[in-house]
């Protein structure tokens, strides 16, 4: 006779879940598995392997993200969003700010917090709004892809990212939806996937230019272990300026009375802008090209006028070259910071679209002295390196925090410290210290009967506070009167695998202490982050 438990369908293997990684890019944005071992990059339903972080809003719809939206940006300019990445995590009179309110056709505004927030359609929407629509996109792609749900992310971010540009991002992850497993550098991420299984010895450069920010970073490679030397970057230097010099130059060609219709058309920007970035492209693979923008501006009559211009490359070399100089200050600095020579680089790593054009290529070979290395994507290789980075982390979770995969060590990239008196910038972190890392310093009261004092937080490589970025304050109260220097104030230090900063103070006889986990000074409370979380949610897909 049979058994009736025989009867019973055979136990389901518990499938494991998997972590994505995501590459939240100026321009375009990519996001990548690893399955079976096999990293894989993770297309849209027309195969397309890149997505434009571009988040177009309707009147009373959901909001449009990557390649549809792109479509919309001339027929809707005002209420479609791009570039968005170059203002989170800054402040409203920020200087990268200021600028971007003069060259795109939406709505900038101040916000709560002192942030710049994008008014679209009488709704005002932050920054990390705007990127949570982006990750929100990827994520359904992912979970498309996989047909399961997808909860874990790691996101990178470029490796100059100060504490309140790390943090936005991650509340960004968060409203998505997502359970941020770490924010890396850019750099490091395409370092890890270059490097991944190979026992390599050398250091290596990752030159990363996309379309809003510059990187480089100096990385050691010793078998599994990747260890950031040194990072230096700029994230005000991108495509994005490359096409904004075209512009200026097509602009330099128009009368005086065109060039107040088109800084008065949203329209006619966008149109130019376009034509600048298509020109661009061209000039990589022709010695020429003609640049076309039909119905740019009006007669005097009120007839469309379109706008007809050749550029050379030669032409746009010299247009471009004081950005490509740029570029290659910014790697003076992160060399000698490693105490690195250019000829000292076993492996030079190249990331992110701007890369493919041909003044950079020539630019980097000769600065370096050797070709990029091969078989890299610079579209892509970031992503991958953050899933590499998100299948150990998960790993290492459900493991009970047993290590998995490879060791990979990075730094801060800007020194961390506090304000003192006479104004001054009393670092206590180092640029290009290890982290995760903490340290400690004594301080001692400035004035005579003080039973308060405040910790003002600073981010940055100025002598004077002012001058630096200022990531947070607290008070430490109760403190016993006494005459100046005689209570004694330890501030104690802390810096997580994701570069968020936590800081202490501590009265040494009295152990009364005082703590901030910084939050973002430009960015949501953790109530505003939960409240836009549930907005957004879509945990209701169905999975």
């Amino acid at each position: 006779m049979l058994n009736p438990g025989s009867l019973d369908p055979p136990p389901v293997e518990e499938r494991m879940p998997h972590a994505i990684g995501i590459d939240l890019g100026t321009s375009n944005s990519v996001v990548s598995v690893i399955r079976n071992g096999v990293a894989e990059v993770i297309p849209d339903a027309q195969g397309n392997r890149t997505h434009p972080s571009v988040v177009s809003f309707g009147h009373g719809q959901n909001p449009i993200v990557g390649h549809e939206a792109m479509l919309q940006m001339n027929l809707n300019p005002q209420g479609t969003v791009y570039s968005s990445k170059r203002l989170i995590g800054r402040t409203i009179d920020s200087e990268e700010v200021v600028r971007a309110t003069h060259s795109v056709p939406y709505d900038i505004v101040p916000g709560e917090h002192h942030d710049p927030r994008i008014r679209v359609h009488d709704r005002v929407y932050s920054l990390q709004e705007i990127s949570a629509h982006v990750l929100r996109y990827l994520r359904s792609l992912a979970e498309a892809y996989l047909d399961e749900p997808v909860r874990h992310a790691v996101i990178t971010v470029p490796a100059y990212f100060n504490d309140n540009q790390r943090q936005a991002t991650r509340d960004a992850g968060e409203i998505a939806g997502l359970e941020v497993l770490r924010i890396i550098n850019e750099p490091t991420a395409a370092a890890l996937a270059y490097g991944l299984g190979e026992e390599r010895d050398e250091y290596a450069a990752v030159y990363d230019l996309g379309g809003g920010t510059f990187d480089i970073s100096i990385l050691r490679i010793m078998g599994d272990v990747f260890e950031v030397v040194s990072t230096a970057g700029d994230t005000y230097l991108g495509g994005d300026d490359f096409d904004q010099l075209v512009m200026d130059y097509m602009l330099a060609q128009l009368s005086e009375e065109h060039q107040r219709q088109v800084r008065r058309s949203p329209s006619a920007r966008l149109k130019m802008r376009r034509a600048a970035e298509q020109a661009k492209r061209e000039l990589s693979e022709v010695e020429e090209t003609t640049i076309k923008v039909d119905a740019l501006v009006k007669d005097e009559r009120g007839y469309d006028q379109a706008f007809t211009s050749i550029l050379t490359r030669i032409q746009y070399n010299q247009i471009v070259f004081p950005l490509v100089k740029r570029t290659f200050e910014v790697c003076d600095e992160a060399l000698t910071a490693a105490r690195c020579t250019p000829r000292d680089i076993g492996a030079l790593v190249m990331v992110g679209g701007m890369t493919r054009s041909l003044i950079i290529q020539e630019a980097v070979e000769n600065y370096f002295g050797r070709e990029p290395a091969l078989g890299v994507n610079p579209d892509e290789v970031v992503s991958v390196g953050a899933a590499i980075q998100a299948e150990n982390l998960l790993g290492s979770m459900q493991s009970g925090g047993r290590s998995s995969g490879t060791l990979l060590i990075d730094v801060t990239p800007q020194s961390l410290g506090i304000a003192t008196v006479a104004g001054f910038c009393e670092r206590l972190i180092e640029r290009n210290t290890s982290i995760p890392t903490g340290t400690s310093k004594k301080f001692t009261t400035s004035v005579d009967g003080q039973h308060e004092v405040k910790i003002e937080v600073f981010q940055g490589e100025a002598r004077m506070a002012s001058d630096n970025e200022k990531l947070g304050q607290f008070i430490l109260e109760g403190l016993r009167p006494a005459p100046r220097g005689d209570v004694k104030i330890t501030v104690y230090f802390d810096i997580d695998g994701d570069g968020i900063v936590s800081v202490t103070a501590e009265e040494s006889e009295t152990g009364q202490a005082a703590s901030i986990r910084l939050e973002a000074s430009t960015g949501l409370s953790a109530d505003e982050v939960k409240d836009l979380r549930e907005e957004l949610s879509f945990d209701n897909l169905g999975f």
